[in-house]
């Protein structure tokens, strides 16, 4: 979701080359359904997750969102999983496992990157 990140350039695609979906976080039980329509009816054969330094997600806890939204917004909204994590090595790991857990997954190959906003570098941190 991060505008400072061209996930394209990092990992050297072109347009074209690859479906990428974009959220807060990176997080895969948020990209569930689109991962399963990339595979299921666009022939997806690859999954690539990408996390990267100086994110959001590492600032607040759910109880901290909710509250926001609470007093802001007068909403109740205790049943959203905001999915934010306090280690952005561990986040990618755990994301690789939900993957490769999930029944709606097909067994393809999965990495896991950290994409460094300060260098643009792009470091391996697991795979399955």
């Amino acid at each position: 979701m991060d505008a400072r990140l061209d996930t394209a350039r990092a990992l050297g695609l072109e347009e074209g080359d690859a479906h990428v979906i974009r959220n807060a976080g990176g997080r895969v039980s948020d990209a569930l359904r689109s991962i399963v329509i990339s595979q299921q009816l666009l022939g997806t054969r690859e999954i690539v997750i990408v996390h990267h330094t100086d994110c959001g997600m590492l600032t607040f806890s759910d109880e901290d969102i909710r509250t926001k939204i609470k007093s802001g917004l007068k909403q109740n909204v205790d049943h959203i999983a905001f999915l934010p994590f306090k280690d952005l090595k561990q986040s990618v790991l755990d994301d690789i496992q939900i993957l490769k857990d999930s029944p709606l997954v097909l067994d393809v190959p999965i990495t896991g990157y950290i994409y460094e906003v300060e260098t643009g570098k792009i470091v391996k941190v697991g795979s399955a």
